[in-house]
């Protein structure tokens, strides 16, 4: 099983402020750099550089209101980034399955061999 993984997009899920970012978002709605900052133990300007890195991706986007920029999580972009986490995951489940197989087999020979 073979499965394209976005790195640009794990790359930004990668780091624990924006995955908390999303958290915030996704749990109070659209929010600001500076709303999200008093929430956070960042600066607004850190804050305002990482919501760069997710809208860059496409995890969030961002509507102009007045001076401020209100971000929202993009969902659907969102639901891909868990369809390949999942993927990868069945990826992994299945290679873990094969090395069990296999050492199970050594052992069972090594016990086989043991009882001659």
């Amino acid at each position: 099983m073979s499965t394209t993984v976005d790195d640009a997009l794990w790359s930004a899920i990668g780091d624990p402020i924006r995955r908390t970012m999303i958290d915030l978002l996704l749990s109070g709605g659209p929010g600001t750099a500076t709303s999200l900052s008093e929430r956070l133990p960042v600066t607004r300007q850190a804050v305002a550089k990482h919501l760069a890195v997710l809208d860059r991706v496409g995890l969030i986007h961002a509507t102009p209101a007045g001076r401020e920029r209100h971000y929202r999580v993009d969902e659907a972009q969102l639901a891909r980034a868990v369809a390949q986490l999942s993927a990868v995951g069945a990826t992994w489940d299945a290679r873990l399955r094969r090395i069990k197989r296999i050492a199970e087999a050594i052992e069972r020979n090594r016990n086989d061999n043991r009882g001659d």
